[in-house]
C-alpha cells in the first residue's frame, strides 16, 4: 500500500510540473498574438467579453475574467483613452457603471478575433478533436474538485 502512495504521490508532483509548463507555453503563445495587436492580455479580455457578451457592471467584470476590481478600473480607463470602451451609468441604480464597447472597438475585435482563434487553433494543433475534448473534460473535472 505504501508504494501505491508514493507512486501516486511523484505522478502528481510530475502532473504539476507537465501542467505547469505546459500552461505557461500556452500563455505565453497568447500573449504574443494579443501583443501583436497592440493589446495586452487584461485588456483584450475586456474586450472579448464586452465584444462577446454586451455591457457589463464594471463590478462584475473583474469575477468574470478573474481581476481585482482596482485593476478593472486601471484597465477600463487605459481601453477609454484608447475609444475602445466607454463607461455609462445604469439609468435605474447610481451605484452601478457598465462598460460599453465603443463602434472602435467593435471595429477592432472583428478585425483581430477571427486571427486570435486562428492563433488559439495554432497553440492546441499538436491535440485531435478528441485529445482536446478528454482534455476538457479531465480539466473540469479537476478544477470542480477544487471548488470549495
Amino acid at each position: 500500500m505504501e508504494s501505491f502512495h508514493s507512486h501516486d504521490e511523484e505522478l502528481s508532483l510530475k502532473l504539476l510540473i507537465v501542467f505547469s509548463r505546459a500552461f505557461h507555453r500556452v500563455a505565453e503563445k497568447l500573449k504574443e498574438d494579443i501583443r501583436s495587436h497592440n493589446l495586452n492580455t487584461t485588456e483584450f479580455a475586456v474586450l472579448e467579453l464586452l465584444y462577446n457578451k454586451g455591457d457589463q457592471p464594471i463590478q462584475q467584470i473583474g469575477k468574470k475574467i478573474l481581476l481585482s476590481s482596482g485593476s478593472i478600473t486601471y484597465v477600463i480607463d487605459k481601453l477609454e483613452e484608447k475609444n475602445l470602451v466607454c463607461r455609462r451609468n445604469c439609468p435605474t441604480d447610481r451605484r452601478v457603471v457598465y462598460a460599453t464597447i465603443t463602434d472602435g472597438g467593435k471595429q477592432l475585435m472583428k478585425e483581430i478575433f477571427p486571427k486570435h482563434k486562428k492563433a488559439v487553433q495554432q497553440i492546441f494543433q499538436a491535440l485531435s478533436p478528441e485529445e482536446k475534448q478528454i482534455l476538457i473534460s479531465l480539466l473540469k473535472k479537476l478544477g470542480f474538485s477544487l471548488e470549495t
